[in-house]
């Protein structure tokens, strides 16, 4: 062998052992490469549902299992080869072999990659846990609200499974249903949230399908219902799941959508117009009904209704609308829930009784027929809703709108009823009224209007009102010109105003209006608070003989022109703080369709308006009746106003403009249903009650004012805010008349300032104040408790809600001695403030009286050192006080205890505000007994010298804790 011949055959054997070495490392590497890709498609495969894995991920497992089969063949090859090495005739096969593991090796490894981005991607292939819907802000403590608190305390309940929230259309339901899936206590609860909105043509197959798209399954695995069904539950059966069904209308087999029954860690929301659906679904959480005698009838109305019934002022109502239902209990349970809605407004109850006595009774029980007779309580907004709700919008947004106005600009519009569907026209005014109020609760209920927190005001938000005014301006045959608030200096053009049907310019800066507004369709102008506007001209309402509210209030007129007589059609004319309007027009009394005027605040008398005798309301301050009645001598101005229903005169005046004239022309009105007044003396008000024929009418409602206060109270009561309610308010008052305790026994909001000759309220006779809702008591020295249980036996106060004690100086406790059973039982807000030698609160057991208080505020009253005193409550239940939410304790120096230690249980406590109480170092609170606070507030220094015994709790507050920042300090 030559030289040449030995180096190839050495480089030959060098090759055969290089290509041996990197089959070694190939195969190795191959190896690793292929479990890597095993590891990832098991992973795959173990995280997703079968159900669910898209055709791009079914494609890749397939290519992952198929290479996979390819690695191993290569594998056991190599294996083969390594196991004979001495057949040369196979060394020659290494490089062959070591590429094919080597290119294997790449398409390995590729695939791989390709299966990391898969496990990136995993998570938009599985369903999220919780999807936000849309859903409408709800007050805080609105019913809303409460609805979705007891849904939440239901499904922490592990013996309730289902609930059902049935009532009818536009009643917040879905609202409900909306908050409640994006609670964020639900995402805690659930490992999976599933809405369905089921539709009117739902079947199984539907509410599968909705289901399985909710959790990301593959749709095309799906078969027949049962297989389905099977599929559904494999795929939730080690999940705990809340299932929301929205807008159910018929029953529905859960077993056979998705076998339901096999998962005891699965709960059930649904919403329903109907009560029996929720029943046949299996609903845990619904009210018995079982009524035919009117016992049981009144009985099941009660409990549907709830809490509102026990109102003295409702139950006569009730007991009528029970009548009306003559037994049926589809239409009780029916009529309770829609009464249900109308909360403790009168109004609204009142309305609602008329409007079922203007149905035909029910010949048969059929579930059509009764929804038929009730079709008020759901049906969508008719037109005339639709009008009203149209018509706020030409406030500005956020505005605050007094109610009672705007039913008086629906009612002149004419949107709240025609005449002939009035029960009685005797009290027609206050019948629309009424009416007026139940559309207005319709709109809230469906979050078109607002209710402010001012309780006598709405309001209508930006998007609903940009809303409205868009279908306003695409309505056919009318137009609408709505520019209030924008700074306007002059009147807009002609072509904006011509042929409109409602102008709104309030709240601008208008000095000037055009000398002819040519609009024969115009049915609303609103002016007012354009203070520089001091003069309207002669002709300017010549062509508005369709105009039906004219507001002027808030303007610098100082009178109106003679073309005022055109408008025939005027039911509401606004012209309160005109404050230099001084004359009107003698053609005035050619308003023959005017119903409500409004002249409080100008310099008019009653002689000007003495002819409008048709009118329904009536406001005016006192300094024009007697510049009426005393400069002019013209007795009976006042009785002339046959046809009055509501007269309110509210400023305050000197005893000495007083006298019996004014009195006996007041007590002349025999048709009045609401009266506003201040009297100047117990003796005045005595004059009316004994001789006004009005008085014993138990639907008339009142707002009176007796004694004098500074000009701060010039307005009649705070208790405005009540309107439905009889409010009496004394002011400087002195011991008890019978009068007042006759007053008394119909009062529902009661207000006492600076009062002498009593030391407690039950001075003015417990019996007498029963129907009280609402107390007030201010200023004052001679007061040394508000309710004194000594020689008691009977409950006191027992429907009062409301309880405000402010600057009372030696008032010493709220209670005392011992009150019976069943006092307080339905107050819901106590409030003391500013009561320096009061030291006891809740003492001798009070605090097991409050079953329903909600809201405490105990401020400036500087000897409390304990909220709930210990000595005096020795045997204290652990649930003492289960509905209380809110706690605020400001500037108490001496206040070392709310209570001594964790064992009270404060299951609805949500915020507490602590303030200028330094000494208070610990508070009564843990995880485990007020599980729903939500917000604490408090100052710095207070809370860093709080002393903890868990200091996770302090840690767990840190998220919800609200401190004021501090102002920095300035030198001197």
């Amino acid at each position: 062998m030559t030289d040449e011949a030995a180096t190839v055959a050495l480089f030959k054997v060098y090759e055969i052992i290089a290509h041996w070495i990197n089959l070694k490392g190939n195969y190795k590497r191959l190896r690793q490469e292929g479990k890597k890709l095993k590891a990832i498609r098991d992973a795959i495969e173990a995280e997703i549902c079968k159900d669910r894995i898209t055709p791009a991920t079914r494609e890749w497992i397939a290519k992952a299992k198929m290479i996979e089969s390819e690695v191993k063949d290569l594998k056991t090859k190599y294996k083969n080869e390594m196991g004979h090495p001495w057949r040369l005739v196979r060394i020659w096969a290494y490089p062959i072999l070591g590429v094919e593991m080597k290119e294997k090796y790449s398409q390995v490894h590729s695939l791989w990659e390709e299966g990391n981005l898969k496990r990136e991607e995993l998570d938009a292939e599985l369903p999220e846990p919780v999807l936000k819907r849309h859903a409408a802000k709800i007050e805080e403590n609105s019913s809303l609200h409460m609805a979705v608190q007891d849904l939440l305390s239901f499904l922490e309940d592990e013996q309730i499974r289902r609930v059902g929230v049935w009532g009818t259309v536009g009643t917040g339901k879905t609202t409900i249903m909306q908050n409640l899936n994006n609670h964020e206590q639900v995402a805690k609860m659930f490992d999976i949230v599933i809405w369905v909105t089921v539709s009117k043509e739902w079947n199984v197959e539907k509410l599968q399908e909705a289901i399985v798209r909710r959790l990301k399954l593959d749709m095309e695995c799906f078969g027949d219902v049962e297989e389905n069904a099977r599929r559904i539950f494999e795929e939730l059966k080690e999940k705990k799941y809340l299932l929301l069904l929205d807008e159910v209308q018929d029953f529905i087999d859960l077993n056979a959508v998705m076998e339901i029954h096999n998962n005891i860690d699965s709960k059930v929301v649904l919403a329903s117009r109907s009560r029996c659906v929720c029943y046949d679904m299996e609903a845990d959480e619904l009210i018995n009904v079982k009524r035919l005698s009117p016992a049981d009838a009144w009985n099941m109305f009660q409990e549907k209704v709830g809490h509102p019934i026990s109102s003295p002022l409702i139950k006569p109502i009730a007991e009528q609308v029970v009548k009306e239902c003559d037994g049926l209990p589809l239409l009780i349970d029916r009529i309770g829930k829609a009464f249900k809605k109308k909360g403790k407004v009168v109004s609204l109850w009142r309305d609602g009784l008329n409007r079922l006595r203007r149905w035909d009774r029910v010949k048969t029980e059929g579930m059509d027929e009764v929804l038929d007779f009730l079709k008020f309580c759901y049906d969508d907004l008719d037109g005339n809703k639709r009008d009203c709700f149209l018509y706020g919008a030409l406030y500005p947004e956020e505005c605050e709108i007094y109610i009672d106005y705007l039913l008086e600009c629906w009612n002149a519009e004419g949107f709240i009823h025609d005449a002939d569907e009035l029960v009685d026209d005797t009290n027609a005014f206050r019948d629309a009224c009424d009416k007026g109020h139940a559309i207005l609760d319709a709109l809230i209920d469906v979050s078109l209007l607002e209710r402010s927190d001012k309780k006598k005001c709405v309001k209508m938000n930006k998007v609903v009102r940009k809303m409205a005014l868009k279908i306003s301006s695409e309505s056919n045959g009318s137009k609408v010109l709505v520019k209030p608030c924008q700074g306007l200096q002059d009147f807009p053009d002609k072509k904006e105003w011509e042929d409109a049907s409602r102008i709104s310019l309030m709240d601008n800066q208008l000095c000037s209006l055009p000398e002819f507004l040519q609009c024969h369709h115009l049915s609303t102008l609103l002016l007012q608070r354009n203070n520089g506007l001091i003069a309207i001209p002669e002709f300017f309402f010549d062509s508005m003989r369709n105009l039906r509210v004219l507001d002027l209030h808030g303007t610098g007129i100082e009178s109106l022109p003679s073309s005022i007589s055109n408008l025939i059609s005027l039911k509401g004319m606004y012209l309160n703080s005109c404050t230099c309007l001084t004359q009107l027009p003698p053609n005035i009394r050619e308003l023959v369709q005017l119903e409500v005027l409004d002249i409080r605040g100008t310099k008019l008398n009653l002689l000007q308006i003495g002819n409008l005798t048709w009118l329904k309301c009536l406001r005016i301050s006192l300094p024009s009746f007697f510049r009426g009645i005393r400069t002019q001598r013209q007795f009976g101005s006042i009785s002339a106003f046959v046809s009055l229903e509501e007269f309110c005169a509210d400023d305050d005046l000197s005893e000495q403009c007083w006298d019996e004239v004014l009195m006996e022309e007041v007590v002349t009105l025999k048709k009045l249903t609401s009266l506003r007044f201040c009297f100047p003396t117990v003796d005045f008000l005595k004059l009316f009650v004994q001789r006004s024929p009005v008085w014993k009418n138990s639907f008339f409602t009142f707002q009176f004012c007796v004694g004098y206060q500074d000009n701060t109270y010039s307005q009649i009561l705070e208790s405005s805010d009540y309107p439905s309610y009889n409010s009496l308010k004394l002011v400087n008052g002195e011991g008890m008349d019978p009068v007042i305790a006759e007053v008394l026994k119909v009062t529902t909001v009661f207000k006492l300032v600076n009062h002498k000759g009593v030391s407690n309220l039950s001075d003015f006779g417990v019996n007498n104040m029963e129907n009280m809702l609402v107390c007030s008591v201010e200023g004052g020295n001679e007061i040394r408790t508000i309710v004194c249980g000594d020689r008691m036996t009977n409950s006191v106060f027992k429907n009062l809600e409301v309880l405000h004690i402010n600057n009372v100086l030696r008032l010493r406790s709220v209670c005392q001695g011992r009150i019976p059973h069943g006092s307080l039982a339905q107050l819901m807000s106590l409030t003391l403030t500013k009561c320096p030698e009061l030291k006891k609160i809740f003492s001798d057991g009070m605090i097991q009286q409050l079953p329903q208080l909600q809201n405490l505020k105990v401020e400036e009253c500087h000897q409390i050192e304990e909220i709930i005193t210990e000595s005096e409550n020795l045997e204290l239940e652990a649930n003492a006080l289960p509905s209380l939410k809110n706690l605020i304790l400001i500037d108490l120096p001496k206040l070392r205890s709310i209570w001594v230690d964790y064992s009270l249980e404060w299951p609805s406590l949500q915020r507490v505000q602590i303030s200028e109480c330094h000494m208070l170092k610990r508070l009564p609170f843990n995880d485990a007994n007020a599980a729903k606070l939500r917000c604490v507030e408090g100052q710095q220094s207070w809370w860093e010298a709080l002393e903890w015994e868990d200091d996770a709790f302090r840690e767990s507050l840190q998220s919800i804790l609200h401190l004021p920042i501090a102002q920095p300090q300035v030198s001197m």
